[in-house]
């Protein structure tokens, strides 16, 4: 193949992150939420990296201005969600130049529609002067995580989930066909299930993550009477048997889970490994 999925450690031009501005979908929080991906944008755009926050309106930029460092820049979009590692294009490399993969978008099998989700991938890529090509079936960019070199980490819950509507009848073999012809991924490793509270329905992207081309970092909960323990016990134990590309075993490195998070009563779906790898700095989601 001409082309592949660059891994996320790759050199980065820009950064984009979503900055919440619907109260109803951050019910008490807002603020909190507000702040916390402010600093997330300013601790990226003081490192050096050229970051875009999106914000929805007038109203909303202007918080956003009150919170960030006069290193973010400011770009206001049409969107819902913030969750823009989901909903904004997954750039690949072909033949030395840039292409934006976009995908059906669906909210995540039909459980959270906002206006402007299933638009902002592509007008980002058309905005940052990127060729847009776009697939006919679903997929969220926190479904999947690629070491560069053609491996590609998922999993059968989140993929292969007639249940959740994303890709009804395409089945494994039909799953890795299209992964390749988008993505460039010739080599699939099958995760199983997600975290519990997980209401994407098992993105790899708070599972298991290449830190490089050959070692992925997972994690792991020893409390047997967790509801995490058992299916991350069975992520670990694919991944030791797992190869790379080349047919090579993969390094795996454990990561612990943080202690439940509870909100209304309901588990979230915390996990440290929803990490971010930028140009010179990692950030890493913590829970207090």
């Amino acid at each position: 193949m001409n082309f592949r999925m660059p891994p996320e450690w790759h050199p980065q031009e820009l950064l984009w992150i979503g900055f919440p501005h619907d109260a109803a979908e951050w019910p008490g929080v807002i603020e909190a939420a507000q702040a916390q991906i402010a600093a997330f944008a300013s601790a990226v755009a003081d490192s050096g990296q050229d970051v875009r926050l999106i914000v929805r309106d007038e109203a909303n930029e202007a918080v956003a201005r009150g919170l960030v460092s006069a290193s973010v820049k400011l770009e206001r979009r049409v969107y819902g969600d913030i969750w823009l590692r989901d909903t904004g294009p997954l750039v690949v490399s072909r033949g030395g130049e840039r292409v934006a993969r976009r995908f059906g978008f669906n909210w995540w099998g039909g459980k959270f529609a906002m206006t402007g989700d299933e638009t902002v991938g592509a007008e980002l890529a058309r905005a940052a002067g990127l060729e847009v090509e776009t697939g006919d079936w679903i997929l969220e960019g926190g479904a999947i995580d690629v070491n560069g070199k053609g491996t590609l980490l998922t999993t059968e819950e989140c993929l292969l989930s007639d249940v959740q509507a994303r890709n009804p009848g395409l089945g494994r073999e039909g799953i890795e066909r299209v992964l390749a012809d988008h993505l460039g991924a010739t080599n699939v490793i099958w995760l199983g299930r997600g975290i519990h509270g997980d209401d994407t329905h098992g993105h790899v992207d708070d599972l298991a993550r290449f830190v490089d081309a050959k070692t992925v970092v997972t994690v792991v909960e020893p409390d047997k009477d967790d509801p995490n323990h058992e299916p991350l016990e069975d992520n670990l134990n694919r991944l030791k048997a797992a190869r790379d590309q080349d047919g090579e075993p993969l390094r795996v490195v454990t990561l612990p889970m943080p202690s439940p998070v509870i909100f209304e009563g309901d588990r979230l779906p915390a996990s440290y490994a929803n990490f971010y790898i930028a140009n010179g700095v990692v950030i890493v989601p913590t829970f207090n």
